[in-house]
């Protein structure tokens, strides 16, 4: 009974963080931002809009390490104006994480939790595997679509959202992504450069919560094996179709 009641509170902590997680990053969006200081193929003065065109025409795959935060939304700015919640990181702060990645287009992902605790989020372009170590429990889930998408997926941003520059912001070039679908969790992604570099992401909930990306140690288009993304179940693991 005790095992049960611990089992059930792990399980209550994980689906929480990962529906934090999932809802803004893999299962609501119709197409990570992987990258700070992540070469694009910078053009003179570009526009954020202009450089995550280079980027997800040129970037097939990379790796490094991430930071996460979930973050209340700062006051709305005005239609032109940049985003203000990397430059506010430090208030309205309700959660830190921070890990590793790894992605293939199109829909290949290892996003690999390391602190506060460890937990594994997998893709193999088709399905999504979430591991938790501590339950030895393995959930699995279409795949779908989702913001992911914008960075390790495929071309078809335009197809899937309404893209526009959303100025300067402390030296970094904003653009703003709408989903034109109505059924999504979330109101719009923002994505910022700064001298070609890709540097933070956001997600932006319908409840005014946002999911703050930032990226380093970026490798662009690093070899990989051709089995780098299939997932192997863990001894003992119990598997549960999320």
């Amino acid at each position: 009974m005790q095992r049960f009641a611990q089992q059930h509170a792990r399980q209550s902590t994980q689906q929480s963080r990962f529906g934090q997680f999932a809802r803004h990053f893999i299962r609501s969006m119709g197409t990570v931002a992987i990258g700070a200081s992540m070469l694009v193929a910078s053009q003179a003065f570009a526009s954020g809009t202009e450089q995550l065109k280079v980027f997800v025409a040129q970037v097939h795959s990379a790796r490094g390490t991430f930071v996460q935060q979930e973050l209340r939304a700062p006051k709305p700015q005005g239609a032109n104006g940049a985003s203000g919640v990397l430059s506010t990181s430090g208030s309205g702060k309700t959660g830190t994480s921070s890990g590793t990645f790894t992605f293939a287009r199109p829909g290949k992902f290892i996003w690999q939790y390391e602190k506060p605790y460890a937990q594994l989020l997998q893709a193999d372009g088709d399905k999504l595997y979430v591991y938790d170590k501590d339950l030895n429990q393995v959930t699995v889930r279409s795949l779908g679509a989702s913001p992911a998408a914008i960075l390790f997926g495929s071309n078809e941003l335009d197809k899937n959202f309404t893209l526009r520059d959303a100025g300067v912001k402390a030296g970094i070039d904003w653009l703003e992504l709408t989903p034109k679908a109505k059924d999504t969790q979330f109101q719009r992604v923002g994505i910022g450069f700064k001298d070609g570099n890709l540097e933070a992401m956001e997600l932006h909930d319908v409840f005014g919560n946002v999911t703050l990306l930032t990226f380093s140690n970026i490798q662009k288009n690093p070899p990989l094996p051709a089995d780098a993304f299939k997932f192997t179940v863990p001894k003992g693991a119990d598997m549960i179709n999320g």
